[in-house]
């Protein structure tokens, strides 16, 4: 009776440390470890009725459409923004560098300065995928790097394996959850502008950033109907 009593004991003993252990686990899961500021806002319509809109969801633009980007660090993390061109062509908006490091709390601006990314004639979708982690995402850096240098006939098959892989890490990584995604400003601060007082050319994308907050990982894909 007496050793009876103590498995028993040892059992109970057991099972709370497990569910310790996994208290503490969820506990360190849910803290917020990313944090950063991002907007992705669009120069739409003809040039002489040009307007500003937020890209926030899929969307349609057109060929001659502008848009630009913007990155700031609130907390260390990793953030990638990767576009597929309506050719399938890949290219890294952000980071400039995987090496490169960066400040919190400094916008980035996609592309440089007042440069705003302009779409050609080739219509059809454009995909932007864009990813916070932790940590590095090491694989996707490798893949995107040999894309890169891949020649001409290759590249067909390393951007397939940069998308592969891309899934995959979304796949990965989606029991961990989006704590916060709320935006900055409202866009009614310049809707309610008399147009004459806002420079479309000179405008400051940051001021219509969305704050995003996670728990290791994020990742958003956003598609463009280019017309």
């Amino acid at each position: 009776m007496k050793q009876y009593s103590f498995t028993v004991s040892l059992l109970i003993m057991f099972l709370l440390l497990q569910t310790t252990a996994l208290a503490v686990m969820q506990t360190g899961d849910s803290e917020e470890n990313i944090n950063y500021k991002w907007s992705f806002v669009a120069k739409v319509g003809p040039a002489a009725e040009r307007k500003l809109a937020m890209v926030t969801r899929d969307t349609v633009l057109h060929s001659g459409d502008e848009f630009k980007m913007m990155v700031n660090l609130q907390k260390q993390c990793y953030v990638y923004v990767i576009h597929k061109s309506s050719s399938n062509e890949i290219s890294v908006l952000y980071p400039t560098s995987f090496e490169a490091q960066f400040e919190l709390e400094k916008n980035y601006y996609l592309p440089k300065g007042r440069s705003w990314f302009k779409l050609d004639k080739n219509v059809g979708i454009e995909t932007f995928y864009l990813m916070a982690s932790k940590e590095r995402l090491l694989d996707l850096e490798q893949k995107m790097n040999s894309y890169i240098v891949a020649s001409k006939e290759q590249q067909k098959e390393f951007a397939a394996a940069v998308v592969t892989e891309i899934k995959d890490i979304k796949k990965k990584f989606r029991s961990f959850q989006t704590l916060c995604e709320r935006p900055i400003s409202i866009a009614g601060n310049v809707r309610g502008t008399k147009k004459e007082e806002i420079n479309i050319d000179k405008f400051d994308v940051a001021t219509l950033a969305t704050e995003i907050s996670a728990n290791n990982f994020y990742s958003k894909t956003i598609t463009i109907e280019h017309k």
